[in-house]
């Protein structure tokens, strides 16, 4: 039995493109792989810690080699439960709207919760550094007010893909596949039209996932 986790960054519910179509690509998931468990890591309601105080000395306490105080241990402990939850996953699927040309604060500080060395990247001279998550499988579904892929001229405003991408790379991730819902605050006819190719491409996709 695999385990997909599946991690939304949107507020917006009932109301969001990109959970509209990921919630089309779960429930194919879940028909058509009966046997597999889904579990949803909703940024808005799952508590992050936060990256001060005795956490964030923690991480210098790794980095230096040394050992953590009691304070610290159970400081740290919630950081790892959550990269835990994360890496313990065999396959993916992210669903974020464009925040300002990127991606959602709740979903930037979740990643800078997960991407610890020694967890989920490694640092060595001789090698540099190396992702620890590997050989596991990704969607990511992006939804975007505006238009920015290729021909558009404005390809160079979407740093929400090249930042997740870039990221995901970084702890190991090579298999990526997308779904983009774009111009959602375009015309009403455009907007259906995107949204109905991308629901389609998300059921194919979870089929075959």
């Amino acid at each position: 039995m695999a385990r997909l986790l599946y991690i939304e960054a949107s507020p917006r519910k009932e109301r969001s493109a990109s959970i509209e179509v990921a919630r089309a690509f779960i429930d194919e998931y879940e028909r058509t792989h009966p046997g597999d468990a889904v579990e949803t890591v909703d940024l808005w309601h799952t508590s992050i810690p936060e990256f001060d105080g005795h956490v964030i000395d923690s991480k210098y306490v790794i980095l230096h080699g040394l050992e953590h105080t009691e304070e610290q241990k159970r400081a740290w402990r919630a950081v790892e439960d959550l990269i835990s939850q994360f890496t313990g996953a065999d396959k993916y699927v992210f669903s974020l709207p464009m925040w300002n040309f990127g991606i959602p604060y709740k979903l930037k500080h979740y990643i800078d919760v997960i991407v610890q060395p020694g967890y989920t990247f490694s640092y060595s001279p001789e090698k540099g550094y190396e992702g620890l998550v590997t050989g596991k499988p990704i969607v990511s579904i992006y939804a975007s007010g505006g238009a920015y892929g290729p021909g558009t001229g404005a390809e160079s405003y979407d740093l929400q893909k090249a930042y997740l991408e870039l990221i995901l790379g970084f702890m190991g991730f090579s298999d990526f596949q997308k779904i983009t819902v774009a111009s959602t605050l375009g015309p009403q006819e455009e907007k259906e039209k995107n949204m109905a190719a991308a629901l389609e491409q998300a059921k194919t996709m979870a089929a075959n996932f």
